[in-house]
């Protein structure tokens, strides 16, 4: 009962302190893009329309298609993210300079194409991010943008904007949306088909990571082998998802698409938060595991980001909030390199050293250990 009420009063914290922001909407400044840099991102949305032309949390059966431009200010650092929701200065924040809505899966394919043009060849890849709990659509478009920047992400990149309720008493009805959305996920990975495209990226963060894995499980039902033959690379991070419905999830995966990389931290306070709430305390989510045994025979590569948590801006997002990891990735070969099917090994990206807890033990190793297939330990 303690804990229940010290949960409570916890979450009405969280509320009061985010409760006098208005977070539905976020304008379209046009001429941001005159001090800021220009970074398309395409949406494919499951949320219903608002009358002042974003999106809330309500959930539509109707997949809806954007092309987003955010104008990323000139002071952004790695693994900043500010921005502002009524009024935005582009100097200094990450602000929505143009919004347009796509008429079909079409048009959709055609735009993406034409920005996939503008890399060489080798780099023309599709990043579809899934984004967590508690967000809305325009944050999730700023971390994409930022995330993309930071890294250097070659290619085009999409965002999934399933209908979080954008709360932080919204957890219950995020996890119910999240199983409300996979079909919308399906419709847009099925049906993404940009000529030029070298492959899709997948990736998830936190809560979004289950609605990835509960997609691709429904889709390999339909379509056996779909994720391997369609995915060039899965990467779940800080995922919240339970460590044996992951497992269930992976069986009906076969083959698993290369490579597919799990980044944890178990400094991660979210997901600490998170398996009390469900009632296991006891047990950790997949995103801060603590030892390898229950995922050592999955195909997996696993990332521990723990060292970085302390000078990351979020520690349920290290690898998007890290300066550290972010210079990491950065500095390493290009990404869709690193990703290459022929080396598929995440620890290119990770030099240096890490201390990860083995069994309960603390051992220190290179990082370039830390990277690796579960089922070769």
């Amino acid at each position: 009962m303690r804990f229940s009420r010290v949960l409570f009063s916890l979450c009405i914290i969280i509320a009061v302190a985010t409760g006098c922001t208005d977070r539905s909407f976020t304008p379209t400044v046009p001429e941001a893009l005159e001090v800021g840099k220009s970074k398309t991102i395409f949406g494919a949305t499951t949320r219903e329309p608002l009358a002042n032309g974003t999106y809330g949390p309500e959930r539509s059966d109707t997949l809806r298609l954007l092309e987003l431009t955010v104008s990323i200010p000139p002071s952004h650092t790695p693994g900043k993210l500010d921005f502002a929701y009524a009024e935005p200065d582009p100097e200094t924040q990450f602000t929505m300079a143009g919004r347009q809505t796509l008429a079909d899966m079409t048009r959709l394919n055609d735009r993406v194409a034409n920005e996939l043009k503008s890399y060489p060849v080798g780099e023309r890849d599709i990043t579809v991010f899934v984004h967590g709990f508690n967000s809305t659509q325009a944050e999730t478009a700023f971390r994409a943008a930022q995330l993309s920047n930071d890294i250097d992400i070659p290619g085009a990149t999409i965002i999934y904007s399933w209908p979080s309720q954008g709360k932080p008493l919204g957890y219950a009805y995020d996890g119910d949306s999240v199983l409300f959305a996979r079909d919308g996920l399906e419709q847009l990975l099925r049906n993404l088909k940009p000529g030029v495209s070298n492959r899709i990226v997948l990736v998830a963060h936190s809560m979004g990571s289950q609605l990835v894995m509960e997609t691709m499980r429904q889709m390999e039902i339909k379509t056996p082998g779909w994720s391997n033959d369609n995915l060039g690379a899965v990467v779940l991070m800080s995922p919240d998802l339970d460590v044996e419905v992951f497992r269930s999830q992976m069986r009906r995966i076969d083959p698993v698409p290369q490579p597919f990389v799990v980044m944890v931290s178990r400094k991660d306070n979210v997901l600490n938060l998170s398996q009390r709430l469900r009632g296991t305390h006891n047990r950790g989510r997949l995103g801060n595991l603590k030892t390898l045994d229950d995922v050592s025979e999955l195909p997996i590569e696993v990332v521990d980001t723990t060292a970085f948590a302390d000078t990351a801006e979020s520690g349920h997002f290290v690898a998007a909030t890290s300066p550290a990891v972010l210079s990491i990735l950065n500095s390493a070969r290009q990404t869709a390199a690193a990703f290459d099917r022929e080396a598929r090994s995440i620890q290119k990206l990770f030099p240096g050293r890490l201390v990860v807890d083995k069994e309960d033990s603390a051992i220190e190793i290179s990082l370039s250990e830390t990277a690796y297939r579960a089922e070769d330990r």
